[in-house]
């Protein structure tokens, strides 16, 4: 047995045993669900998909994620309390008016609950297949940004510093918004009696018949209820989106918008977000990405090549 074949086995039984423990963590745990969880599982990974590494190579991740893990720590407590800064008025009417002019009179989350959701519409009433692929495009949201931030931590330190910098700087940026324009998402709305249509709250439906329905409950005990505008979810979402566009060059690559979309008609049919809480999330996302690119090509820190060109240099390089 050769050497390669020797380590992709390691790297084969130290997944496995990766997979048992995370299945038995979900078991008798449950999801992760804050940043530090998610980050820890993440780490693990990379140490079983490079189980050959020593530790001195794997100690490296805890010295390169420290700072933004504790940066998002920061926002996600900042995010909790952000409503009570200045204790600023909770915006109500404003995306109703929006919203309502774009459903014709009704709200799209109301549209959309009329027809998807059994009748009278509520968490309870009998969730479809439908509510179960959606509730998981919405889960993503909390690990698919680091996750692509592992993976290019194990690919290239720099494109992982260039993703950070941009999935940090669209966190913050939300956060500012949050502290200055405090906004009722449409159940709240509903609830509360701005909202001639009922409008219930939907999210999580659908995993509850696979004992996962409380992890928007737990997510919740550090969230904030009127940090809605712009939503993060269909902001993070559309970046990864843009962000895979600009730096892939296959066709298929166009297809990345689909995460946005469906993200998106899962914010607005479980009546958590408004669509101008999208479309503002849209728009954060694309500031965010141009301010990113001309600030590192100001400092010479991005240079102009493709992701096919960049690999075919990177082969020339290596086989001189």
């Amino acid at each position: 047995m050769d050497e390669s074949t020797a380590s992709w086995q390691r790297r084969a039984a130290a997944m496995v045993m990766f997979a048992g423990a995370f299945v038995l963590w979900l078991v008798f745990v449950g999801l992760p669900t804050d940043v530090v969880q998610i980050v820890a599982w993440l780490w693990v990974l990379t140490i079983a998909w490079n189980t050959g590494a020593g530790w001195q190579a794997h100690l490296g991740f805890l010295k390169d994620w420290w700072g933004p893990v504790a940066f998002l720590l920061v926002y996600l407590y900042s995010r909790g309390l952000a409503d009570e800064l200045f204790a600023l008025p909770v915006h109500v009417t404003e995306p109703i008016v929006f919203d309502e002019w774009l459903g014709g009179g009704t709200t799209p989350s109301h549209l959309l609950q009329d027809w998807l959701c059994d009748q009278p519409c509520s968490y309870a009433s009998p969730p479809h297949w439908y509510d179960i692929m959606l509730t998981t495009v919405y889960f993503t949201h909390f690990v698919a940004g680091l996750t692509i931030a592992v993976v290019l931590w194990m690919v290239s330190r720099r494109e992982w510093m260039q993703w950070m910098r941009r999935y940090l700087a669209i966190s913050f940026g939300a956060l500012v918004v949050y502290i200055l324009y405090p906004m009722a998402p449409p159940w709240m709305a509903s609830q509360d009696g701005y909202l001639s249509e009922e409008v219930a709250r939907l999210t999580g439906r659908g995993w509850s018949t696979l004992g996962l329905g409380g992890f928007h409950l737990a997510l919740a005990n550090v969230g904030n209820p009127v940090a809605a505008m712009p939503s993060l979810h269909a902001g993070l979402a559309a970046l990864i989106a843009f962000y895979g566009i600009q730096r892939l060059r296959s066709s298929w690559r166009w297809l990345l918008l689909a995460y946005p979309l469906a993200m998106s008609f899962a914010l607005v049919y479980y009546g958590e977000h408004y669509v101008i809480d999208i479309i503002a999330g849209f728009a954060l996302a694309g500031a965010v990405l141009l301010a990113c690119d001309a600030w590192e090509r100001r400092r010479g820190h991005r240079p102009r090549y493709s992701a096919s060109a960049s690999s075919t240099a990177s082969r020339s390089a290596r086989s001189r």
